[in-house]
């Protein structure tokens, strides 16, 4: 697999900061829903002025925030787009903290309000426990960062913009072989007591043992670890030279940093869970060189993706956007352009408004699964069942910056 060649910081900035003006003003999207504005509350239209809501449930607090912050960036700077596009719609953000029970207080409480379509929650381990709620009531729920085996089997309401991470593991692994050939013992660490750091390391395993990498020791440790020297040090005396580690950025980014600490001098893979610039403070200096696959590229050339590139420019000083946020943009934008698209399908002078709240979910879903989509990932669509289908996926290495506080996720060629 080819991946497209980097361009230095500053040369995005320059950019970035040449096509504002226009890029904002770019993609004319009609999106009819100002009749929504008459809809009598109750009839899935949450709050002012009776617009339909779309509610998201995501980490904010807890081990996982790290992940919710960037979410709730790409969905407020998704919602401020979409609004000036034509969209009447309201954004309702629950804290879905970082574990299940926190995670079912924010779907109910979001169900209660009456919202048309959810968004969330932040962990797969949090799906398996809250995507049932909304499918037995009929209401379509978008996995932001969902991607563990199984999530779109959960039901016909759930579907997924986050890649499997059968789709998106693999793809580290080859780029370090490819980094270094010499590669041939490697070790595992992963979050037993987290879904998606299960399903992931069971991809990773497969793949090394495909690679003629059995792994010498997989080493299982919790998200609310701290302190990892045992498994490290006796990880350390079997002498790998390639670690992979599937974890959240919290502990994973605390497992990075004590592994270097111990004197690992070899490759380090990490998971889609520390797919965030949130991780630099925690693993710090250490974070320099790590590998890691990604659904987003900030370097397509996709109208929707210099938009989404501008606004997030404009609004993180200069900063680039990471891949949680263009994936939590991306699920707001398919319930966005789904609404409109069945807004469209109504007989002439009939409006969304009405549509009992139950139809009207239910249509969106229908119509959701049906359409095609050009995204900050890309153009993608969905399966029958709701997982996403997306072409292209890229492998980064993060490169710190002297300060060991800041840095950037590198493109590989």
């Amino acid at each position: 697999m080819r991946f497209p060649v980097v361009r230095r910081q500053r040369q995005w900035q320059r950019q970035l900061s040449r096509a504002l003006p226009s890029v904002l003003t770019a993609l004319a999207l009609p999106l009819a829903l100002a009749a929504c504005a008459s809809r009598p509350a109750g009839n899935g239209a949450n709050g002012a002025k009776g617009l339909p809501t779309i509610g998201a449930a995501i980490a904010l607090t807890g081990n996982a925030s790290v992940i919710g912050q960037d979410q709730r960036i790409g969905l407020q700077l998704a919602h401020t787009y979409f609004q000036g596009k034509g969209a009447e719609l309201r954004l309702q953000i629950e804290d879905g903290g970082s574990d299940e029970a926190t995670a079912t207080n924010a779907f109910r409480s979001l169900i209660n309000a009456g919202v048309v379509a959810l968004i969330g929650p932040s962990l797969s381990q949090q799906a398996f426990a809250v995507d049932p709620i909304a499918d037995r009531g009929g209401i379509p729920v978008v996995g932001p960062s969902n991607t563990a085996k199984g999530i779109p089997e959960i039901g016909p309401f759930v579907s997924r913009v986050s890649a499997p991470v059968a789709k998106v593991a693999p793809l580290s692994i080859n780029a370090a072989l490819k980094l270094n050939p010499q590669i041939r013992r490697a070790a595992v660490f992963y979050a037993q007591d987290d879904a998606y750091s299960s399903s992931e390391s069971k991809i990773f395993q497969k793949v090394l043992a495909e690679r003629g990498l059995k792994p010498l020791t997989v080493q299982k440790t919790s998200v609310t670890d701290t302190d990892f020297q045992n498994q490290i040090t006796d990880t350390l005396r079997r002498n790998p030279d390639l670690i992979v580690i599937s974890a959240l950025p919290t502990d994973g980014g605390n497992l990075v940093r004590q592994i270097r600490e111990l004197g690992y001098k070899g490759s380090l893979v990490v998971g889609n869970g520390m797919n965030s610039p949130n991780i630099y403070p925690i693993c710090q200096k250490y974070c320099d060189g790590l590998l890691i696959a990604q659904a987003y590229s900030p370097e397509a050339t996709t109208p929707i993706n210099k938009a989404f590139l501008a606004l997030y420019s404009k609004d993180r000083g200069g900063a680039i956007p990471p891949q949680f946020s263009a994936q939590a943009f991306t699920a707001y934008q398919v319930l966005a352009e789904a609404l409109t698209a069945v807004q469209t399908s109504l007989p002439a002078g009939k409006t969304l408004a009405a549509l009992p709240l139950p139809e009207l979910r239910r249509q969106l879903n229908t119509t959701l699964l049906k359409g095609s989509y050009q995204t900050p990932l890309g153009e993608i669509r969905f399966s029958p069942e709701g997982e996403v289908i997306q072409k292209q996926f890229y492998v980064a290495q993060v490169r710190m910056n002297p300060d060991g506080k800041s840095g950037r996720f590198q493109l590989l060629p």
